[in-house]
Formats: structure tokens, sequence, C-alpha cells
């Protein structure tokens, strides 16, 4: 079985208002135009939070002939890696500034961590059903806004933001020995002496 498409997702929000699904994104009807609108936003929002699945680490862009960082258009966040003598580096547009220099001009190529807009249908299905289910209440409240209808929504966007963060954590790896409080605490008692 395929995952979860955009057009399905259309028609999911499309649902959660009493209209009938559409057999394509460009139907024409109205109200599928400002479900597909919302659903690319509240998917861009969701995904600039940044997750594991969308977050690329000391990724290298060169620089240009005029000695800056641009970014490709599909970077929602980019910030320097953390490395000894690296620039002091943050986003601005598309573009990387030396907060140190006050400048553009970095003059040197850059390794940075980047949080990347995937496709939608590149998307987790964990992630797929928080955008789609956030989006629809999004949509109901704009369209209908029913105060019952958005509780009900609200449980199930609730219980879907839960599930990504448990998928994101469990695909991240940590342990808590990652946690620097952590580390701190078990080092401490590691070098009393009795």
């Amino acid at each position: 079985m395929a995952g979860t498409s955009k057009l399905d997702a259309v028609n999911t929000m499309l649902s959660a208002i009493g209209e009938a699904p559409v057999s394509s994104l460009s139907s024409g009807l109205i109200e599928a135009e400002i479900a597909e609108t919302i659903l690319n936003t509240v998917d861009r929002e969701v995904q600039s939070m940044g997750w594991h699945f969308n977050t690329d680490l000391n990724k290298s862009f060169a620089q240009t002939p005029a000695g800056e960082i641009l970014l490709p258009a599909d970077i929602l966040r980019a910030d320097a890696t953390l490395k000894a003598n690296s620039p002091n580096l943050v986003q601005r547009g598309l573009k990387m500034y030396d907060r140190t220099n006050h400048t553009f001009i970095v003059g040197t190529d850059a390794a940075l961590d980047v949080v990347v807009q995937l496709d939608f249908d590149d998307l987790p299905e964990v992630a797929k059903r928080y955008v789609v289910l956030r989006a629809t209440r999004v949509f109901q409240d704009r369209v209908v806004g029913s105060d019952t209808l958005h509780g009900f929504q609200k449980e199930d966007e609730n219980m879907a933001l839960m599930e990504l963060k448990d998928f994101d954590k469990a695909a991240d790896d940590h342990n808590i020995f990652d946690n620097y409080d952590t580390f701190s605490i078990i080092d401490r008692q590691g070098r009393r002496t009795i």
C-alpha cells in the first residue's frame, strides 16, 4: 500500500468540512485550493522545526567567487557546524552572514548543519499524519469554525505530534549519556575519592 499522497491529504481535509473528495489537485474547487495552500504552509512550518529525517549535519557549502555562502531554496534553517576556527555564521535569507566581521563575505567554504524542506511524498508516514491532522484542524477552523470539531481534531493532532516526537527520538539513537547534565552527574560521581 502506498503512503499518503498530497491528494489524499487534501481529500482528508475536505472530508473534515463535509466536502466531496476531488480526483486531482487541479480540480478547480476553491475549497480544495485553500486546503492545498494550508497543507503546504503547515508542511513547511512543521518541517522548519527540524527533525532527524530532514536535518543534514556537517554539510559542505562552497563559497561563491565573491566569497559568499549561498543557500539553496529548500534550506529552511542553517547554522555553522561547531568546529575549531570556523567562522561564526548565521542564516539571513538564503545567505550565511559572518556575525563576527558583520558581513556576508565569508571568504571560505563552510560546513553547515541544515534543515531541508522535503517534498511531501518524501516525508515519513508519521510526519505526514501530523502535517495532515494539523492542516485539517487549521482548515476546518478557517472554513467552518466549529469549536466542537476543533476540540476533536486538536486531540488527534496532539496524539500525532507525540507519535512524531517518539519517532524522531527513536531515529536519533540518543541515550541518557548523550545529555550533558546526565553525563556531568555521572562524571562527578566517578571522580569522587573514598
